[in-house]
């Protein structure tokens, strides 16, 4: 991912967007085209309203709520005590985890990207919020590229297609449903997570 987004220039091989090789692409303008949601959610000083548009006034309010809606937060942000004007304290130490997971996924809904990042976006999420989480993701991931790295394969069964990387090889590749029935190592990690099942 850090190849993709140009933090690193590649020792050999190419990536490209649309056959376009991305070593001719201008690095903002690249960037702009792309999401990224880590696992750790940065948050700022400032209200949750200045924290979904990063502090851009260009960007409509009204912009920012429906992007809220379709990630399954506003609800919450309405009942916090000043609404989107409440203050976020540093890194969002009065918020719980789903509730910040569920503000980076508004935050890159305002934002539109064509394309996707999400790393390990679902790891520490509760058991409370994960099924709230799901719901916002798939309207994140609603008509849009998107690269999902997780080691939670809840995450996974909404990807068109897995790759299954281990020990920096790919493995294996298929639908969710397609690597379930071949019975191989991402099977096996299934069974690990979901039915108790020794690796």
């Amino acid at each position: 991912m850090s190849l993709l987004l140009k933090f690193y220039t590649p020792k050999a091989g190419e990536i490209f967007i649309d056959n376009c090789r991305i070593a001719r692409l201008d690095r903002g303008s690249l960037r702009s085209k792309i999401g990224f949601v880590p696992q750790d959610v940065i948050l700022f000083p400032g209200s949750v309203l200045d924290n979904l548009r990063l502090f851009d006034e260009r960007i409509p309010a009204q912009k920012v709520y429906e992007a809220a809606k379709r990630a399954k937060i506003h609800g919450r942000i309405c009942g916090l005590p000043k609404g989107y004007e409440t203050n976020i304290v540093e890194q969002g130490i009065n918020l719980s985890f789903g509730e910040k997971q569920l503000l980076s996924y508004a935050r890159a809904l305002v934002f539109d990207p064509e394309i996707l990042i999400l790393d390990e976006a679902t790891s520490s999420v509760d058991p409370g919020s994960e099924r709230l989480v799901q719901e916002g993701m798939r309207e994140l991931l609603r008509d849009r590229t998107a690269i999902i790295i997780a080691h939670r394969l809840t995450t996974t069964r909404l990807a068109d297609r897995v790759l299954v990387v281990h020990r920096g090889r790919l493995v294996e590749q298929g639908t969710h449903e397609d690597l379930l029935s071949k019975r191989g190592y991402y099977y096996q990690l299934y069974n690990l997570q979901y039915l108790g099942e020794p690796l």
